[in-house]
């Protein structure tokens, strides 16, 4: 249902180590961070490594296992998170096809649900 808007259009950004785009949680209410299972990077078919995924929303970042006990911060719906990937040799400029996907927990689901998007998106030089 929101599949297709979970990547921001045109977010695609170089960062020190990498790069990073802008992402909206797959569900219709806010979540808690220690909420989200997983988060999941690939980069023109190339998956990031868990560990080199950062999320990073209202000027703080964590890792995705800090996140697992993050119970006084939240992804609220509609919010843009700045979502990091550590690449060594970062990314050239051009088109990249971006693939991101979220699994959550949410209590009333019998369920983990894995949301994905993929989009390709220009990276400026």
């Amino acid at each position: 249902m929101m599949d297709n808007k979970m990547i921001v259009e045109g977010s695609l950004q170089k960062v020190d180590g990498g790069f990073a785009f802008l992402g909206r949680l797959p569900y219709y209410r806010g979540l808690g961070l220690s909420m989200i299972e997983d988060i999941m990077v690939s980069v023109d078919g190339v998956a990031i490594p868990r560990e080199n995924i950062r999320f990073s929303v209202r000027g703080k970042t964590y890792t995705l296992d800090q996140m697992e006990t993050v119970y006084d911060d939240r992804w609220n719906f509609g919010e843009k998170a700045l979502i990091i990937a550590l690449k060594d040799d970062g990314l050239s400029p051009g088109e990249h096809k971006i693939e991101f996907a979220v699994r959550n927990r949410v209590s009333y689901l019998p369920f983990v649900p894995t949301t994905k998007d993929s989009k390709n998106l220009a990276l400026a030089a």
